[in-house]
């Protein structure tokens, strides 16, 4: 009788932890994967009966555990007391700083996901976090700026972690320095895009694009998950 394999997430989540002991020598490659099944206890094979594509598996579930933690720590704190752009910057240095002691292996991801092979797993995995950062805050839009908030939270998150990673100074205060700053950049076009449509002499130019994000309908609980968005009826 043929031994069935264990596909819970506990299983993936034993290969990850694993996979974190090679990957800042390795990267997430062949080398890591394969040493990670064994320390985790598995053959190769099962290893990659939950994770196919190997190592580029395992760096995006260890980007997904990321998102998971900083979802849980947003649930478990008080924002009440913050401006929405602060509870955004505090999201962001949160994900990060749950990964601080795994930076190198954030890096190496970072190599993996820059190779064209993998570009497009990586951009879902940014636009994934961003989607997480905002569904977590309570974002309720359900028109086209569903697709804004996350397509210009993904600049700011992708752009803050590539300077974390060369970041020497102290506590990364640094890092959290040109987060606000890539923050206060969005909150000055988003009070001049108030402006315009406030403006009495640029409101009937903006009446044709406003309308035409009016028909884009952010996807809905059970979408298909390439299908990014639907015409209002």
């Amino acid at each position: 009788m043929t031994e069935t394999t264990d596909h819970t997430p506990d299983s993936m989540a034993r290969l990850v932890e694993a996979a974190l002991m090679h990957v800042p020598f390795d990267g997430w490659s062949e080398a890591s994967f394969k040493a990670a099944a064994g320390d985790a206890g598995m053959t190769v094979a099962e290893a990659r009966a939950i994770c196919p594509r190997g190592a580029v598996d395992l760096a995006l579930a260890f980007h997904a555990q990321g998102d998971a933690a900083m979802v849980a720590k947003l649930a478990e704190t008080d924002l009440t007391a913050l401006r929405y752009s602060d509870r955004v910057a505090f999201a962001i240095r949160t994900r990060l700083e749950l990964v601080e002691h795994d930076k190198e292996a954030v890096r190496r991801g970072v190599t993996l996901f820059a190779l064209p092979m993998h570009a497009a797993d990586g951009a879902r995995a940014l636009w994934q976090t961003a989607d997480a950062i905002w569904t977590a805050l309570g974002d309720t839009s359900d028109d086209l700026n569903w697709y804004t908030k996350r397509a210009t939270l993904s600049g700011v998150y992708s752009s803050t972690v590539l300077y974390w990673l060369g970041d020497q100074s102290m506590d990364h205060a640094a890092t959290w320095a040109f987060l606000e700053r890539r923050i206060d950049d969005v909150m000055r076009f988003e009070r001049a895009k108030k402006a315009m449509r406030e403006n009495k002499l640029l409101k009937p130019l903006m009446a044709g694009p406003e309308w035409l994000a009016a028909r884009v309908k952010a996807p809905g609980k059970g979408a298909p998950a390439d299908l990014p968005g639907r015409w209002r009826g």
